[in-house]
This record gives structure tokens, C-alpha cells and sequence, in this order.
């Protein structure tokens, strides 16, 4: 295993070696570095601040700050004036290449198992839940929150400490060719594919194209290393050959109820979904399991199986990790739950805000309809748009109507003008009020929300249901119990 001893993240000496050519002076006086930063807000002493510069903001215009709060070092392209005694300054040509440099170098020499995760839903919270499942066998590093795209990947890998044991990135796109460039960086041992849905389609010409985008993850896996890929996925046949292609020998398929125990299987024998949990049994990679996860959902049982196939090819101990799943928690914007009280009593309120598309609006609205009525308590959905779906975004928002109808959801709220078309197709007892903007909607759901109700809030980001989270808690005292969702 990994030793634990603390060692710097970054030297002079390393970064000196990593940054080669991009260096326009030898480095002079730069003590080590614990950490990168590219935003003075949540620096922390002892960091290298990175001073990129992006289309509104230069991060040159902060150095002064980063060094007010404790930075070690910036990496700038240009000596700033009034800089020259504040603190060490590492000066490159090309300051998002130096950052890319700096993650290449750390990708090459850590010891650890990689791991990389990618889909169009689920892939932060595989991400979490490798993180909770590995820990219990060695130091884990992950990246932080969904920094997944071309600046988000080379920072997490910068952050890679040189004595961890596993890590784990997660890799999005919203165009072709984009993760082919992240996963050149990242180099996993093993990758991991989640769901295929509709996000970001419309820079796409089919959901094929969209796919095949997805799969380029599979052609940086690091000889003798795998792809766990989705088997009840409608596109599964083209990540498959995508792997074939790429030379990936060891090809893991995971889904629900397989009837299959091979060692290159993942799947249920039987799962059970409950309004606060779902319990599992099954087979991962010829090894029988039986766990509890600590939320409901049949997406996530799916997830489960590809994280404890990751965890078995990392070496690490997967009875652990499968009793990690049962502490497994909602995150903010992912099916995080507020146990609140208004004027009309307790309710339950689930945050999906972190996005949305079709795929990940689903399990959302199937989760809910888990969730047991108590005494005239109501399932609730509030929805806002679902972006980037391209020319047949409001087909795609009318289709929810059947998932609505099939989860038993009760009422149905709405905000922005694609769901608008949603609404019109519901029937007329399941349509709530629909509101042009978060803030009429949170006025309104301050006075219709009864005793008893469960609400779930999703939309895409753009659509800004976040505020509606926000404006319920600020408006409502939060409980703290646990014993509002029970088993119907």
C-alpha cells in the first residue's frame, strides 16, 4: 500500500522539471507547494496560484489577492508590475499549458490505479462513491466537484499527490474530440462509461455521433487495462467496438438482471427499491455481493455495479466497498434531501438542480415515484428546462409526460417556456401552476406545498431551479428528521 507520509505536492525542483521549455526564467526562491489554485476564493495557504486567463476574467488581475491569502507562488505568463517582492513568481510562455504540463508530469509518475468515468448522467456520483469504496483500502484522490472539462481535468491531475494509491477523474464534453484531448492527459487504467442520453445533443448530428463522442475515452485506457460499459444501454454496440478498436482486451458489462455470473460481468440477481434505500444482490466479475444503497433508484443500482467493477480491477478490498454504498447520500444537486417545515407542516425536498436531460430527468421522476404518501402528502415534481437538446427539445420535454404518468407523480410545477409544452400535455389534475422565472415559482410553492409532501426540483443549470432550492430553504426551517420518507 501507499505510505502515508506527507510530502509536498509540488518542489521547485519538480516543477522546474515538469514545465521544461514553457519556462521563460529559472525558477528562483519558490518555496514547496501544497496545493493549486485558480481562484483566490478558495485558495489555501501554501498554494500555487495558476493566473489563467479566460474570455471575462484574468487571473493576473488577482495575484496581488492570492498572495494576501497565503499563495506560495503564481504561475504567470509576465512579470506584473508591483510584483516584484510580493511572493515567487514561476513565469511561462503559455500559463494553461504549464498547467497541463504540471498534470501530464503528475500523471506520470504516481503509482496510483486510475480511474476515469464519463456518460451523460451519474458520472460525479460514481465518482463519489469510487472515492467512499476505495478509501477503505488506501489514499484516494479525486477530482473536485464536476471538474471535468479542458481546464477542470489537467488541475485535478495537478492536485495528484505523488504517494496516492487511486484516482479517480471524471471526463465530460459537450463537443467531439474533446475528451479524446482529456484522456491523453489522464491515461486511466481502467474507464468507466455510464448512460448514454441526449445532454448536449445538439452539437451533435445523431445520438450515434453523441456516443461515438463518449467512447473517446476508450482510446487512452493505458495498455492491459479495461472499459466497464453499460450493457443495457441502446448504444452499447457502438462503445463496444470503439473498445475493440482501441485494443481493449478486458471489456466489462454491467446492467441490471443479466442472468449472467462470467467474469467479465456485473449485474443484479435481484434488487429491491425502497423509498430511502435499495438493497442488492448480484454478481461482480464471478464474485457473488449483496449490499445496501443508500438512496433509491434503479440508475443507481446500475452505477453500483460498474463502481465495485472498478474497485475489484483496482485490487482494492470490494466487501468494503460495498458497505460503503449504504452510507452513500444525495449530493447537492443530486438527489440531496432537505427535511423541512412550512406554515402547512413537514415536507421532504430532493435537490436534482445539477442539470438535466432526458435521461437523468427519468431516473429523477422514478426516484420520486418511490417515495410513500403519507396521510395527504403528495408526490411533486418542480421542473425547469432541459437545455441543449437541439430541434426536438420540445418533443423531448411533451415525452415526460409518460414517465410522470407511470411514476404515480401526484402534481407537476413548472418553469421556462420549453416546459411550458410539458405542461399543456398533462392532465389536468397532475398540472400544477407553471411560473416564468425561480423566484415566482418559489412564491408560489411557499403557499401549495402541504403536510406530508415530497418535492423534487430538477432542471438544466441554465434554467436556474437552483434558486428555487435556495428560496425554499431560506423560507422554510429545516427539521433535520429523518423519518419523512418510509417505505409505501
Amino acid at each position: 500500500m501507499i505510505n502515508d507520509v506527507i510530502l509536498p505536492l509540488w518542489t521547485a525542483a519538480d516543477i522546474s522539471q515538469a514545465l521544461g521549455p514553457l519556462l521563460q526564467q529559472p525558477i528562483a526562491q519558490c518555496p514547496d507547494i501544497a496545493g493549486i489554485s485558480i481562484d483566490t476564493r478558495s485558495l489555501q495557504a501554501g498554494d500555487l496560484f495558476v493566473a489563467l486567463r479566460g474570455e471575462q476574467v484574468d487571473g493576473h488581475d488577482y495575484i496581488s489577492a492570492a498572495f494576501e491569502a497565503g499563495a506560495a507562488a503564481a504561475l504567470v505568463d509576465h512579470q506584473p508590475d508591483g510584483e516584484t517582492e510580493t511572493g515567487a513568481l514561476i513565469i511561462v510562455s503559455d500559463v494553461m499549458a504549464a498547467l497541463e504540463a504540471l498534470g501530464r508530469a503528475a500523471r506520470a509518475r504516481t503509482p496510483a490505479y486510475i480511474i476515469g468515468v464519463t456518460g451523460s448522467v451519474g458520472k460525479t456520483s460514481v465518482k463519489e462513491a469510487l472515492h467512499a469504496g476505495l478509501e477503505k483500502s488506501g489514499t484516494v484522490h479525486v477530482s473536485e466537484k464536476s471538474f471535468n472539462n479542458h481546464i477542470g481535468v489537467p488541475l485535478s491531475l495537478a492536485r495528484l499527490p505523488a504517494n496516492t494509491a487511486y484516482a479517480v477523474f471524471e471526463i465530460g464534453m459537450n463537443h467531439a474530440g474533446e475528451i479524446e484531448a482529456l484522456v491523453d492527459m489522464v491515461r486511466p487504467h481502467c474507464a468507466i462509461i455510464t448512460q448514454i442520453g441526449e445532454a448536449h445533443i445538439e452539437h451533435f448530428d445523431s445520438m450515434v455521433d453523441l456516443a461515438s463522442a463518449k467512447a473517446e475515452i476508450l482510446t487512452g485506457i493505458e495498455a492491459g487495462g479495461a472499459a466497464i460499459l453499460p450493457r443495457d444501454s441502446e448504444y452499447y454496440d457502438v462503445l463496444h467496438a470503439a473498445a475493440v478498436e482501441n485494443g481493449v482486451q478486458n471489456i466489462v458489462r454491467f446492467g441490471l438482471n443479466m442472468d449472467d455470473a462470467a467474469s467479465d460481468v456485473a449485474t443484479t440477481s435481484k434488487f429491491k427499491l425502497h423509498a430511502e434505500c435499495s438493497c442488492v444482490s448480484g454478481h461482480i466479475l464471478g464474485d457473488a455481493v449483496t449490499y445496501k444503497i443508500g438512496v433509491p433508484g434503479a440508475h443507481l443500482v446500475s452505477n453500483s455495479l460498474a463502481v465495485l467493477s472498478a474497485v475489484s480491477l483496482a485490487g482494492a478490498d470490494m466487501a468494503l466497498a460495498a458497505l460503503s454504498l449504504a452510507d452513500h447520500q444525495g449530493l447537492s444537486g443530486r438527489g440531496k434531501r432537505h427535511y423541512l417545515m412550512s406554515e402547512q407542516g413537514d415536507y421532504v425536498l430532493i435537490d436534482e438542480t445539477y442539470n438535466a436531460n432526458p435521461v437523468s430527468m427519468a431516473a429523477a421522476l422514478n426516484a420520486l415515484g418511490l417515495a410513500s404518501r403519507e396521510a395527504h402528502g403528495r408526490r411533486i415534481a418542480v421542473l425547469g428546462d432541459m437545455a441543449e437538446l437541439g430541434a426536438d427539445a420540445v418533443a423531448l420535454h411533451e415525452n415526460l409526460k409518460q414517465t410522470i404518468e407511470q411514476a404515480n407523480v401526484d402534481l407537476v410545477f413548472g418553469c421556462g417556456p420549453l416546459t411550458k409544452h410539458l405542461m399543456d400535455v398533462l392532465p389536468k389534475g397532475c398540472r400544477g401552476p407553471h411560473a416564468e422565472t425561480p423566484k415566482a415559482l418559489v412564491k408560489i410553492l411557499k403557499q401549495e406545498i402541504h403536510q406530508g409532501d415530497v418535492v423534487m426540483v430538477k432542471g438544466s443549470n441554465a434554467s436556474g431551479m437552483q434558486r428555487v432550492i435556495r428560496g425554499l430553504r431560506k423560507a422554510h426551517q429545516s427539521t433535520g428528521s429523518l423519518q419523512m420518507l418510509k417505505e409505501g
